[in-house]
């Protein structure tokens, strides 16, 4: 399972990092005025994420209707089927 690692910079600035399990940071938050700021944002994050939708605006990589559908967003709880790297 992930972590959330809640962190300070500089005198009253604050953001928030989500780590994997093996160590590897998958996101890093904007700067929050307050720690009560960034764990509300961790709690968005929290929220919103298990239900989002994956909108690639890359331009780089056509979805078929099977994995997705015609406007480039996928649709929740479906892994992304990436076509490979040329």
């Amino acid at each position: 399972a992930g972590i959330f690692e809640i962190a300070q910079a500089g005198d009253k600035a604050y953001f928030f990092r989500l780590t994997a399990a093996d160590g590897t940071v998958v996101a890093v938050s904007p700067l929050f005025s307050s720690i009560k700021s960034a764990a509300a944002g961790i709690n968005a994050v929290r929220e919103n994420a298990a239900t989002g939708l994956v909108v690639d605006h890359s331009g780089t990589h056509r979805r078929s209707t099977s994995t997705g559908r015609e406007d480039g967003r996928l649709l929740p709880h479906r892994e992304a089927e990436w076509p490979a790297e040329a």
